[in-house]
């Protein structure tokens, strides 16, 4: 199923290559930048019955740009109310308030890593800050050798924590869903991460994965939907419409709502 996104950079709606993003300078390669605001997309997306998409925050707080990207972020909430979900910057301390302001879920990664490792005691906090059903946990990765390892930072650090089953199973019970981008693809409109894609669907324990990274046609999409099965969700940036791509916005809609 296909989920939307909403990343914002230096405050405004942007597609960026997802390896280029760097704190210092606020600095991305842009694919994108789009002249509406998130509030636009909110909306639109409300309109055309789609739900359970993510809004980023790529600024790191502290940053120049990071009011104007966390304004822009809690309108698209306010837009929208109930009907997305929220990452970047998230902890147990702010976490509530963003659910207080119309988000579904908050997405979380970085908290849970200190010096490389996953903090079970942070975890926890995490967990009980908004409940495991208002909870996604963001597993974005890149490839080592053969392995993948979680991405953290904005996807600048790589953490010694292997995503696999093992690591899925184990985070399954403090979670409603996961959030995986495949960062070596992500933006480059090149296809999506076929092996990853692959390992995500041999995850049988029952929260939602979304996807993304790569994806440029509509024959991916049929690709991934065939090899989970269906069980997949989805998102598309770089290479969707809305976005200055190819795939059209309204082929991914619900039938209903297509015309």
């Amino acid at each position: 199923m296909f989920r939307p996104c909403i990343d914002i950079h230096n405050g405004q709606v942007k597609q960026i290559v997802g390896g280029s993003l760097k704190d210092a300078g606020s600095f991305a390669k842009e694919n994108f930048v789009s002249e509406l605001s998130a509030a636009d997309y909110a909306r639109m997306y409300q309109k055309d019955g789609l739900s359970g998409g993510h809004i980023i925050l790529l600024n790191k707080e502290g940053t120049e740009y990071y009011s104007a990207t966390r304004e822009q972020a809690l309108e698209a909430l306010k837009a929208y109310p109930q009907g997305l979900q929220i990452g970047g910057g998230i902890n147990a301390s702010n976490a509530i308030d963003y659910i207080a302001a119309g988000a579904s879920h908050v997405i979380v990664t970085s908290y849970l890593f200190v010096d490389g490792e996953l903090d079970e005691e942070r975890l926890i906090k995490m967990r009980d800050a908004v409940g495991k059903e208002h909870l996604v946990i963001d597993l974005s990765c890149k490839r080592v050798g053969k392995d993948y390892y979680v991405a953290t930072d904005r996807w600048q650090h790589i953490t010694k924590s292997r995503l696999n089953l093992t690591l899925l199973n184990k985070l399954t019970e403090y979670c409603d869903e996961f959030l995986i981008h495949g960062v070596d693809v992500e933006g480059k409109r090149k296809g999506p991460d076929k092996a990853l894609i692959r390992l995500l669907s041999n995850y049988k324990r029952g929260n939602r994965i979304t996807y993304a990274g790569g994806i440029h046609s509509m024959e991916d999409v049929k690709m991934i939907e065939e090899v989970s099965d269906g069980k997949l969700n989805y998102t598309i940036g770089s290479a969707l419409s809305l976005f200055g791509g190819d795939i059209p916005y309204r082929s991914l809609l619900p039938k209903k709502k297509r015309k």
